[in-house]
């Protein structure tokens, strides 16, 4: 049965899509920053895995919406992300590494996804669960991409907090990858509880994860404009 909490995700996918945009514009104007360009298709994950649950909602169970919603979610929602922040704190040369290797695991495990039979007595018209999958081991694959994610993408925004935090007047860089860091982590979390049945608390920490990472960027992005814009300053002489 729907409730208003099913209907979260619709909104979500908004917010994900305009954030998509944002950055992928943002990696425009500037093809060199490769982080932007992961960050981007990340967000885009994140949104086409809130919009099959979208769909669910408003129109019930769909084979393909099912996978398409374990690929883009379970595999792809924050790996991506995580990737763009390895090209942060990395070498060129090893960050590009492990983005093949991320790539390489996440498309065996998409193809294993793709290929598995449906127990279709487990599927519930408007919740959406990786349980239905008839090769239960499949559903081992996300624990290590996912640990990925919360290695580099929280643990990358936290130990840059901490580094920041170290330096006097970065207050507001602190604050942004805290904010980063926290929206990162719970939708990790939400995605714990579908595993026990409730798929609902994912759905809740998904919109408040991307509006805590879209506000953490945000933040980070106008301290960088603002630190730029003095240094471009000309100094004066009394």
């Amino acid at each position: 049965m729907r409730n208003l909490i099913h209907y979260i995700p619709v909104l979500t996918t908004i917010v994900s899509a305009a954030f998509a945009i944002v950055l992928f514009r943002r990696w425009a104007e500037k093809r060199t920053a490769t982080y932007l360009l992961w960050w981007g298709i990340g967000v885009f994950m994140y949104g086409l895995g809130t919009l099959t649950e979208s769909l669910t909602t408003i129109f019930g169970w769909n084979e393909l919406v099912f996978r398409v919603w374990y690929i883009s979610g379970a595999l792809f929602g924050a790996a991506p992300l995580a990737q763009g922040t390895v090209y942060l704190l990395f070498s060129r040369r090893v960050a590009t590494i492990l983005a093949v290797v991320l790539v390489l695991y996440g498309t065996v495990a998409a193809v294993f996804v793709l290929l598995t039979p449906i127990d279709m007595s487990l599927v519930e018209t408007y919740r959406l669960s990786g349980r239905v999958m008839e090769w239960g081991w499949v559903r081992l694959f996300s624990p290590f991409i996912n640990l990925y994610a919360l290695i580099f993408l929280v643990g990358g925004a936290a130990w840059s907090a901490w580094q920041y935090w170290r330096k006097k007047g970065m207050g507001s860089r602190v604050a942004g990858n805290v904010l980063i860091a926290a929206g990162a982590l719970l939708p990790g979390i939400g995605g714990s509880m579908t595993r026990i049945g409730y798929v609902e608390v994912l759905y809740v920490t998904e919109i408040i994860g991307i509006t805590l990472i879209w506000l953490g960027y945000y933040v980070m992005v106008s301290d960088r404009a603002v630190s730029i814009h003095t240094a471009q300053q000309p100094k004066t002489t009394s």
